[in-house]
């Protein structure tokens, strides 16, 4: 069953921090990632199995630098959802290559 994964932090460089420990712990991949106020507030989302994203986002919790502002789980999205999180990835061109 595929699941996505939502981490948010408050800045860029706390985000791909905890990205690089995800992508490093589960068989995860990543999605896309959403950067609101500036990049002062940065969400990663990232797609796998329920198992691989609940340990990928609670190791990114463990280890974050930055303080986590929210996290979750969902299993088996909704389609809408999903073309929510496509409309994301289609505005960075090196997300469309894979």
């Amino acid at each position: 069953m595929k699941s996505i994964g939502l981490i948010e932090l408050p800045n860029i460089t706390d985000a791909i921090q905890a990205l690089d420990v995800m992508l490093k712990t589960a068989d995860i991949r990543f999605l896309t990632w959403e950067k609101k106020l500036g990049g002062r507030l940065v969400t990663i989302i990232v797609q796998g199995n329920v198992s691989a994203v609940t340990e990928a986002i609670e190791s990114a919790k463990r280890s974050a630098v930055g303080n986590i502002v929210a996290s979750a789980v969902i299993a088996n999205p909704h389609e809408e959802t999903m073309n929510l999180v496509e409309i994301s990835r289609k505005k960075y061109k090196f997300l469309q290559e894979d």
